[in-house]
């Protein structure tokens, strides 16, 4: 006899800022949310050493501080944090059925997808212990840590070349580096990175890549390995005499070469997503800006916002996630599971 899934009044993808604010919002509201966790806990915002642009916190707190506290405040209202990474969404009928990596399964009447997007990194030695100790995938989050020092940004398209302008707000010299000859930035973003280059704000360098960071958690970044070789992707031509190993003095490191949202498990329902993952959703100015094509699935954060990634956004995105999905849940589930009620009287 197959055994019957649990159900759950809302079900929350994600316990970063968005997915928390949401949970906060969703409980007091009486709607009794299921927060799963993911395979990165807290989302990117853990990876901070210190946050100082959060409303609120004027002495500035650290990620998983700024995460714990959220968490308690959820819990607090009454929201259950599990760990569980979704594998599937089924839309096809209603409740939702949403399957779990470990063979969980639950049902749910309302879907809050609030995974987000994960950081593209290079995976070079160094790269990960000193990932939020001088390392970062966000200028402005972490830019202003390393006042007058000079910084790498590593990448050549639009988000590279927007970190590296930002950077120039804070460091010593920004140096740009890409693997080959071409940027992939828009003329836009190129051109007012020029008149930085032209200020000798920023340097370029051109057909470089990074091979390894050095330094400790304790002092930070100390210098990086780089490679350059006229061809480009030097990483692939490290045999090649024409190819050029050395180290650079640079006091952060920013990755900048792209996100991956955190998608998959929506691929086979009907939920819009953009050519590079992102979930669509209906956005305006009025209520329901963040239903998406799928009545009762919502979205929320970096999984839908590619270009602010910021905590505060992503709070108020969620808030307006966890408002829309209270609305659905009182006009679309409770009200039909009234009628046959009242009907019988």
């Amino acid at each position: 006899m197959t055994e019957t899934p649990e159900h759950r009044r809302l079900i929350i993808a994600g316990s970063g800022i968005a997915g928390l604010s949401a949970a906060i919002y969703a409980a007091r509201s009486n709607n009794e949310p299921l927060v799963l966790e993911g395979d990165e806990p807290g989302g990117q915002l853990t990876l901070t050493s210190e946050v100082e642009n959060y409303p609120g916190f004027p002495e500035g707190l650290s990620g998983p501080d700024l995460i714990n506290k959220m968490k308690e405040q959820a819990e607090r209202f009454g929201t259950e944090i599990d760990h569980g990474i979704v594998t599937e969404v089924d839309d096809s009928d209603r409740p939702f059925r949403v399957e779990l990596r470990d063979g969980t399964v639950y049902t749910c009447d309302a879907f809050l997808a609030a995974s987000g997007a994960s950081a593209r990194t290079l995976g070079v030695p160094g790269e990960d212990e000193l990932m939020g100790y001088g390392v970062s995938t966000c200028a402005t989050c972490d830019g202003a840590f390393f006042r007058d020092e000079d910084m790498l940004v590593v990448g050549g398209g639009d988000a590279a070349f927007e970190e590296a302008h930002f950077l120039t707000k804070f460091a010593d010299t920004v140096y740009l580096a890409h693997r080959r000859e071409e940027f992939r930035a828009e003329d836009y973003w190129i051109d007012k990175v020029q008149k930085k280059v032209d200020a000798g704000e920023i340097e370029i360098m051109r057909n470089t890549e990074l091979l390894e960071i050095h330094g400790s958690a304790e002092d930070g970044v100390d210098h990086v390995t780089l490679a350059r070789n006229e061809v480009g992707h030097p990483s692939e031509n490290l045999d090649d005499p024409d190819t050029e190993t050395f180290e650079f003095d640079v006091g952060a490191v920013f990755m900048a070469i792209g996100h991956t949202p955190n998608t998959a498990y929506l691929e086979e329902t009907g939920v819009e997503l953009d050519e590079t993952g992102y979930i669509v959703t209906e956005g305006g100015t009025g209520g329901g800006q963040t239903r998406t094509g799928v009545e009762g699935l919502f979205g929320a954060g970096d999984v839908v916002d590619f270009h602010y990634q910021q905590a505060v956004t992503a709070a108020g995105m969620g808030t307006k996630a966890a408002l829309d999905a209270d609305d659905y849940l009182e006009d679309e589930v409770d009200e039909k599971t009234e009628a046959p009620a009242e009907a019988d009287d």
